[in-house]
C-alpha cells in the first residue's frame, strides 16, 4: 500500500503524515481541544497519520493566508520538524488562502470541507452515494477554479460544442463541470423519484418509519444493530455510515416498524453535502418518528445537539411539532458513576428522553417502550365496516391497531378500533 503525498498529482495516500490546525476565531461554544480531536478523528478516518495538533488564536482572518504571518512561520516550522506532508485546517479556506498556505508551508493543505468530502468519497458504497459524493465534489471544485494554476491559463482554439475560439482552459473546465453536475442532478432526480415510489409503497404498508439521526460517531449504527439484530458497520469511526439502511423491527403497540439508520451529521457540514445528500435525508423528512442519538459522554454533547437540530431545520424538520422525536442519551457506560446517576435522574424526569448504552444494552428496553408509547400517543378510535368474510382486512386491523370491540350488522362486520390516523390512512389506501 502506498503512503505519503504525491507531489505530481497533488493527492495524498493512506499513511500520509499530517498536522491538524485550528484557526480559533473565537465565539465558538466548542472547546478547542475537542475541536482539534474531532478534526484529527476526521483525518484518521481516511487513514491519515496525525502527527501534530496546533491551535492559533486568530483575531481576524487574513484574506491571503487565514493566519497571521508569524503564525504561518510557526506552523511551517512545526510541519518541517514533524516531517508532515499535509496540513488539515479546521476551517473553510478560499482557493487563494489554500494556494498561498501550500506555498508557504511546503505541503498539501486541506480544509474542513475538502476533508469531509474525501471521507465521503472513500466511504460511499452504493451507486446513489457515489453520485451524491461526486456532485458535492464538483460543486466544491467549481469554487476552486481561479487563475491559480498555469494549466488553467492556457488558451485553446475550439470547434463545435467543445469550445469556441480563444476559450481558456479554466472556462472549458468550468463548462465541463457544469455539464457533469447537470447530468448528475438528473440521475439523482431519478433516484429520488424511485425512492419516493418505494416510500409511497411503504405508506400503504401498515408500519411506521423511525429514523435514527445524530452527530457522527454518536452510536446510531450500534443502536441500529442492537434493535434489529443486524450487522451494519459500527465502529468508533467518524462517518462510518453514509448510505441509509432499512430494517423491520418489532414494536409494541404497532406490531412492527421500519427503522432507518442514516448518515451522521457534523458541525459545519458543507452545504454541498447537505444539497447532494438531499435524497438520502428525505428518509428523515418522511419519518413518523425521529430518534436523536446523542453521545452524552462527549464534552461537546450540547453543541453537537445544536448542530444536528440545525441540519434537521435546514432539511425541513424544524422541531418536535413537525415530527415527534425522542432523544437517546447514549454511552452512559462511559460516564463516571456520579455523573451517570445524574444523567439517569435527568432522563427519568422527561418523557422524550431515554438514557442508555447501545453497546451494553442498558436502557434499550426502556427506549423500545418509549417509542411504542410515542407512536401510539396520537391514536384515535375509528368505526370500520368490512364484509363479514374479509378475513385479511380483519387480521390487518388486529395486527396494527387495537380492536376494542366487534360485532355483526347484517352482512357487515363492524370494528371499533383504536389506531394512529396515519395507520388508518394506510388501511384505507392499502389496495390503491
Amino acid at each position: 500500500m502506498s503512503t505519503g503525498f504525491d507531489r505530481e498529482t497533488g493527492d495524498f495516500a493512506r499513511g500520509a503524515r499530517a498536522v491538524v490546525v485550528l484557526p480559533d476565531l473565537g465565539g465558538s461554544p466548542r472547546d478547542s481541544d475537542a475541536r482539534l480531536a474531532e478534526t484529527a478523528g476526521l483525518a484518521e478516518a481516511i487513514g491519515v497519520d496525525v502527527c501534530g495538533r496546533i491551535a492559533f488564536r486568530v483575531r481576524q482572518a487574513r484574506p491571503a493566508t487565514m493566519l497571521g504571518s508569524g503564525q504561518v512561520e510557526a506552523l511551517a516550522a512545526t510541519i518541517a520538524e514533524r516531517e508532515a506532508e499535509l496540513a488539515v485546517f479546521d476551517a473553510p479556506l478560499s482557493a487563494v488562502q489554500q494556494r498561498n498556505l501550500e506555498n508557504a508551508l511546503g505541503c498539501k493543505v486541506l480544509d474542513r470541507t475538502g476533508l469531509i468530502l474525501e471521507i465521503f468519497g472513500e466511504r460511499a458504497a452504493t451507486a446513489e452515494g457515489r453520485l451524491q459524493v461526486e456532485l458535492a465534489h464538483l460543486d466544491y471544485q467549481a469554487g476552486r477554479l481561479v487563475r491559480s494554476w498555469t494549466h488553467l491559463e492556457r488558451q485553446r482554439g475550439g470547434y463545435g460544442f467543445l469550445g469556441g475560439p480563444g476559450e481558456t482552459q479554466i472556462e472549458a473546465d468550468r463548462r465541463l463541470i457544469r455539464d457533469r453536475m447537470a447530468r448528475l442532478r438528473k440521475e439523482l432526480d431519478q433516484v429520488s423519484r424511485t425512492r419516493t415510489l418505494h416510500r409511497d409503497r411503504r405508506q400503504r404498508a401498515p408500519w411506521p418509519v423511525i429514523a435514527l439521526v445524530g452527530y457522527t460517531n454518536a452510536g446510531k449504527s450500534t443502536l441500529f444493530n442492537r434493535l434489529t439484530g443486524s450487522d451494519v458497520m459500527a465502529e468508533n469511526l467518524l462517518f462510518a455510515t453514509l448510505d441509509p439502511t432499512l430494517r423491520q423491527v418489532p414494536m409494541p403497540g404497532t406490531d412492527k416498524a421500519i427503522l432507518s439508520d442514516t448518515v451522521g451529521f457534523v458541525s459545519d457540514l458543507p452545504t454541498q453535502l447537505v444539497a447532494a445528500f438531499k435524497a438520502t435525508l428525505e428518509e428523515v423528512v418522511s419519518a413518523d418518528l425521529l430518534i436523536h442519538v446523542r453521545d452524552i459522554a462527549h464534552p461537546d454533547t450540547e453543541a453537537q445537539r445544536d448542530d444536528v437540530e440545525a441540519v434537521l431545520s435546514e432539511i425541513g424538520v424544524a422541531g418536535a411539532d413537525v415530527t415527534p422525536r425522542i432523544e437517546a442519551w447514549n454511552k452512559i457506560d462511559l460516564l463516571p458513576a456520579e455523573r451517570q446517576e445524574e444523567i439517569l435522574a435527568l432522563a427519568q424526569r422527561r418523557d422524550d428522553v431515554v438514557a442508555l448504552s447501545a453497546l451494553g444494552g442498558e436502557g434499550v428496553d426502556t427506549l423500545i417502550e418509549t417509542v411504542g408509547a410515542t407512536l401510539t400517543a396520537a391514536h384515535r378510535r375509528y368505526r370500520i365496516e368490512l364484509p363479514a368474510g374479509d378475513g385479511a382486512s380483519a387480521a390487518w386491523l388486529h395486527a396494527h391497531g387495537e380492536v376494542l370491540d366487534q360485532w355483526l350488522e347484517g352482512e357487515k362486520a363492524v370494528y371499533d378500533v383504536r389506531m394512529a390516523p396515519r395507520d388508518h390512512g394506510r388501511f384505507t389506501h392499502r389496495d390503491a
